[in-house]
C-alpha cells in the first residue's frame, strides 16, 4: 500500500481521486445520452467534489508530480468542458436543429470546447509540481461549467431563449482565457 502515497506512483491516494472525477465524467456522459439529466448532472458534481479533494490531497501528502497535473487536466477536460458541452447539447439544442442555425450552434460549441482545452494547456505549461498559485489567470474550467449551469438553470425558467445560451458559452469561453484573476480557494 505504500504506493498510495508515493509521489512517483500512476496510482498514488492523489491520482486515484483524479480517476474517480474520470469516472464521474463517464457517467455523467452516458446518462447525458440516455436523458437522464439529473443523474449526469449529480456526476457532473461528484467530478467536482473530487477535482477539488485530488489537489488537497496531493498538497498535504505531497503527491504532486508531472504526471499529476497531466492527470488533473484531462480530467478537467472531460468533467468540466466536454462533460458541460455535452449538457447545454442535450439538454438545450437537441432535436431542435431545424430550427437553430446551425454555423453558430457548431460555432459556439467549438469555441467553448477550444477555449477550455487551450486553458488547460497554458495552465499546465505555467504549472510546477508542489506549487499553487495565488491567483487563477481567467476562470477556472470548474468555474466555466458552474456558470454554464447557472445559464441551463435560468434558461429552464423561460427567460432565455437557446440563442443566449450559445452567446453565454461564447461569453464563458472567452473568460476561461481572459486576464481576469481569480483567487485561489
Amino acid at each position: 500500500m505504500s504506493f498510495l502515497f508515493n509521489k512517483y506512483s500512476h496510482f498514488n491516494l492523489a491520482n486515484i481521486v483524479t480517476f474517480f472525477n474520470i469516472a464521474c465524467g463517464v457517467f455523467a456522459i452516458y446518462f447525458l445520452t440516455h436523458d437522464n439529466f439529473f443523474a449526469a448532472a449529480l456526476f457532473a458534481w461528484l467530478a467536482g467534489a473530487f477535482d477539488i479533494f485530488d489537489g488537497k490531497i496531493a498538497r498535504k501528502y505531497n503527491l504532486s508530480s508531472q504526471f499529476g497535473i497531466q492527470l488533473d487536466s484531462y480530467a478537467d477536460f472531460l468533467s468540466f468542458v466536454i462533460v458541460p458541452a455535452m449538457f447545454i447539447y442535450f439538454a438545450v439544442i437537441d432535436t431542435k436543429e431545424e430550427f437553430l442555425n446551425m454555423a453558430f450552434v457548431s460555432a459556439a460549441f467549438i469555441y467553448y470546447i477550444i477555449s477550455g482545452l487551450r486553458r488547460l494547456i497554458q495552465f499546465n505549461i505555467d504549472a510546477d509540481e508542489g506549487e499553487i498559485e495565488k491567483y487563477f489567470t481567467g476562470i477556472p474550467t470548474p468555474l466555466g461549467a458552474i456558470l454554464l449551469w447557472v445559464v441551463y438553470l435560468i434558461f429552464l425558467t423561460g427567460f432565455i431563449n437557446e440563442y443566449f445560451v450559445l452567446s453565454m458559452m461564447i461569453v464563458i469561453g472567452y473568460l476561461l482565457n481572459s486576464k481576469i484573476k481569480i483567487k485561489h480557494l
